[in-house]
């Protein structure tokens, strides 16, 4: 179990509030049902501690073992869980309407890059002044875009109008 730190707790020896417990010793064998007060005595004979498993069965289940151990172990999955995330980042590419060639496989390419990393990538394409009127360049800029990268992306949301901008999400490809 985690809590609201982040930290590993369950009931451990006296902390375990119930009457009777599911006992499983270090071997893994299952015991039956002990007095709590007896499984700690168990426990401590063999020098390890009694936790409290699984607190929402009835009788809950108690195991004897090393609590030190276990929250070392536990903490090592949950940082290697984590080192597992890919964490999705978006990328922006802001072009104008009236883009010239070579800047337009530029930004292409930086693209196809980001994309290939497994990034999401949002083409903005921003009017100033009266090229808010010609809307439609914005619109053809956007689906050669489209043409250039077809083959690794998946459009996520297609263009349209924010304000003086036109946006365009794409994903990678699966």
């Amino acid at each position: 179990m985690v809590d609201k730190n982040n930290s590993l707790s369950l009931n451990v020896n006296e902390k375990i509030r119930a009457r009777e417990v599911r006992l499983i010793n270090q071997n893994g064998e299952n015991l039956g049902i002990v007095s709590s007060r007896e499984a700690l005595d168990m426990a401590r004979e063999v020098g390890l501690d009694l936790l409290e498993i699984s607190p929402l069965a009835n009788p809950p289940v108690c195991k004897i073992m090393d609590y030190g151990k276990w929250k070392y172990e536990e903490q090592k999955k949950l940082s290697e869980a984590k080192k597992a995330q890919k964490v999705v980042e978006i990328k922006e590419l802001k072009i104008r309407p009236n883009i010239d060639v070579h800047d337009f496989q530029v930004k292409v390419k930086a693209a196809r890059r980001f994309i290939e990393d497994g990034n999401k990538v949002k083409f903005t394409v921003r009017f100033k002044g009266r090229e808010i009127s010609n809307q439609d360049a914005g619109l053809s800029l956007l689906n050669r875009i489209k043409e250039e990268l077809g083959d690794i992306i998946k459009i996520d949301k297609e263009p349209s109008m924010e304000g003086r901008q036109m946006v365009m999400f794409v994903v990678p490809n699966k």
